[in-house]
């Protein structure tokens, strides 16, 4: 009986997860089994921390942001300048705040001050 050569589909199918785990340590890297392991757990990890990512850079504008408002207004605060740009329909979003504050916060101050003097104007003349 002669014998049979097998086709080249599921040796396609590992070396391309082998190139996928190239720079995985130990047996991460050389063992079938613990490669596919191993590429759920990363692809998993990325899909998460593509959330996670987005999240801590909100933080971090927020953090920026009421830093440099708190610095320049005293009982004025982060929350308080958000809600009065809401009020004067101002859209400018947080990373663009954010950007801002570290790059020209003299701007940032004109902007925060135009909103305190509508916001004053209106609540005086309401």
């Amino acid at each position: 009986m002669t014998r049979i050569r097998r086709g080249y589909i599921a040796r396609r199918r590992r070396t391309k997860i082998r190139l996928f785990a190239s720079s995985f340590r130990g047996a991460h890297s050389r063992l079938t089994r613990t490669i596919t392991q191993q590429k759920i757990r990363a692809l998993v990890s990325a899909h998460r921390d593509r959330d996670r990512q987005k999240i801590n850079f909100r933080r971090l504008w927020i953090t920026r942001i009421n830093a440099a408002i708190r610095e320049r207004g005293v009982c004025y605060s982060y929350s308080r300048l958000i809600n009065d740009l809401y009020k004067r329909q101002l859209l400018l979003n947080r990373k663009i705040l954010a950007q801002i504050a570290i790059s020209n916060r003299n701007c940032l101050y004109m902007i925060f001050n135009e909103i305190i003097k509508e916001v004053s104007w209106k609540e005086s003349t309401g």
